[in-house]
């Protein structure tokens, strides 16, 4: 079976071909930016073949996917002779709200129920459903599944998902914590499971997914009990350009100080804050670690902020799940940031949790047990692949639906 996995955002367009058999091959991948202008940008990589780039129009997310099926069937760049070859398309859909505890394949129904999310998600779920559309007037004959960020971490407790504010506005307008990265989590738990020969679903799991977004989640018997990311994405650690966990007092304190309006505010804390804002350097950890060495002091305040997080995170879902098996380090910070692993897990003895200098050194986008030889909780860092978990998801929905 190949499978099109696509993630549609407001102005952008990534996709992989996936070729489902015992062992799951990437054909082509891509990705096409400035989606509504007249100088789109389109990446196209196909494997074995050269890749290309070319600025073309892509007016809507239509254009986009109409023209990326070109490329995949063209004579010097394609993979496919031609788009009767693709089976299934699978797509990223950012929340799914209470609706959706696993993947669904796409009807009316489930359309609509993307729909209703859209006030939860209004940057993302809008761009999703315009993907989903959008194959449906290319391909109508595919079968689509969509496959939700937030469904992971619906096996949270109430405990976990509620907040400290009326209930009715849970009731009236589903306030709750979501979470987020729900593909990635899921993904990494069980690959890291395998590495040491063992069973997800016997184990105490930590995973960290750390790149410009960043979320941590407990995973306990192969399922989400607790997340950092709440109702929105800006909850829980401090991100590139998101302040995380924040006083709500202090947003009032601005919005008066500042005169801003919601909007700036919604800015300044989702586009201005992070490690962008306390560093004043970059969102970029590349750039900060260099900056810190520099002697730059806002940089080394920052490098030491976003560890202390990321430990304070680990300690907590240790205490709730009564302890903890593995640590898992993954996304573009967590695959390549031995300074951040190192420091993060840095004094979490009591744990039981060594990580092994020499180990971690320089380790950058590899699978490895980082682990001390004494260390009781096994430290791991993995490479992810969301768009795999998608495809798996398309794959197996639709053949239990044929």
């Amino acid at each position: 079976m190949k499978v099109l996995v696509l993630n549609c955002g407001s102005s952008s367009i990534k996709y992989q071909l996936i070729e489902m058999n015992h062992e799951s091959a990437l054909l082509a991948k891509g990705l096409i930016e400035r989606v509504g202008m007249k100088d789109a940008i389109m990446n196209h990589k196909p494997v074995g073949k050269e890749n290309c780039k070319n600025v073309l129009p892509v007016p809507d997310h239509q254009t986009g996917i109409d023209k990326l099926l070109e490329a995949l069937t063209s004579e010097e760049h394609g993979v496919i002779k031609n788009v009767n070859e693709i089976d299934a398309a699978g797509h990223r859909v950012a929340h799914g709200g209470e609706n959706f505890s696993k993947s669904a394949l796409i009807t009316e129904q489930v359309k609509g129920d993307i729909k209703d999310c859209i006030e939860l998600a209004p940057l993302h779920n809008p761009a999703n459903l315009e993907g989903i559309l959008a194959m449906e007037k290319l391909l109508p004959d595919i079968p689509q599944v969509a496959v939700f960020d937030t469904s992971f971490h619906q096996t949270m407790p109430e405990k976990a998902y509620l907040y400290g504010i009326p209930y009715e506005y849970y009731e009236k307008y589903n306030v709750r914590r979501y979470g987020f990265h729900g593909t990635s989590h899921k993904f990494v738990a069980p690959k890291a499971a395998k590495m040491l020969g063992k069973d997800w679903k016997d184990l105490k799991i930590i995973t960290c997914h750390l790149g410009n977004g960043a979320s941590i989640a407990a995973v306990d018997k192969g399922q989400s009990v607790d997340t950092s990311m709440g109702f929105t994405p800006i909850e829980g650690l401090v991100m590139g350009t998101r302040a995380g966990d924040l006083d709500l007092g202090v947003v009032f304190y601005l919005m008066d100080k500042e005169n801003l309006s919601k909007e700036e505010i919604n800015k300044v804390l989702n586009k201005k804050s992070g490690m962008l804002g306390i560093s004043g350097v970059s969102y970029d950890m590349r750039d900060i670690e260099q900056a810190a060495q520099e002697g730059n002091h806002r940089a080394k305040a920052a490098l030491d902020l976003y560890s202390y997080r990321v430990k304070k995170y680990i300690g907590a879902y240790a205490a709730a799940m009564g302890g903890v098996d593995i640590i898992v380090f993954t996304g573009g910070i967590g695959e390549n940031g031995d300074i951040i692993r190192e420091s993060s897990i840095e004094g979490l003895d009591f744990l039981g949790a060594k990580i092994d200098p020499n180990k971690n050194k320089g380790l950058r986008g590899e699978d490895a047990n980082l682990s001390a030889t004494d260390s009781k909780v096994k430290i791991i860092v993995t490479t992810t692949n969301e768009e795999l978990v998608i495809a798996r998801d398309t794959q197996s929905i639709v053949e239990n639906n044929q």
